[in-house]
């Protein structure tokens, strides 16, 4: 049952995890293109798709822990210091990409579809890559934060990999 477990464990994280990662590393030079070129469709329908990929797997994602507890129950190990700070690092990375990432990948992607309703209308691009959608103002400077924060959420999930490979501790073996 372990190896079972450990496998669907695996295999989610690598399904669920890693399209988010790479959608959420693509999505800021993707957005910025849009920016620069306000009237490019295609550069608007790659961010949106970004967008979804990021939103529907990182549901998905919920996965990965829910095996990963029950993974960690089988072999006894829920009490290790390894698996404990992967624990924290995962729910980390899980806030990082819910409360920064995916609520600004959400306000870039609304006020691109702003500035493309403004042209359409005749109203102007906002000039410079810059976007209003109501009150909203994005630009390239929101890029560069998001581009940050998605930095930091791939960085927690390597480290969360490398934890449960090397399981610093561990009596489990290797």
């Amino acid at each position: 049952m372990n190896k079972f477990l450990l496998a669907v464990h695996v295999l989610a994280a690598i399904v669920a995890v890693g399209p988010v990662t790479v959608a959420a590393s693509m999505f800021p030079p993707s957005a910025r293109k849009a920016l620069a070129e306000p009237g490019d469709a295609q550069a608007l329908s790659t961010v949106r798709v970004l967008h979804r990929i990021c939103r529907v797997y990182a549901t998905v994602g919920v996965a990965v822990p829910v095996f990963g507890f029950a993974t960690a129950k089988n072999m006894g190990v829920l009490g290790d210091t390894w698996l404990i700070v992967s624990i924290a690092l995962t729910a980390l990375a899980a806030v990082v990409l819910a409360a920064l990432v995916l609520p600004r990948q959400t306000a870039l992607m609304e006020g691109m579809e702003g500035m493309e309703e403004s042209i359409e209308e005749g109203v102007g691009g906002g000039g410079q890559g810059a976007a209003y959608a109501g009150t909203s103002r994005v630009g390239p400077r929101d890029t560069a934060r998001l581009a940050m924060f998605t930095g930091l959420f791939n960085l927690l999930w390597a480290t969360v990999t490398i934890l449960m490979i090397v399981r610093p501790g561990s009596t489990t073996g290797a």
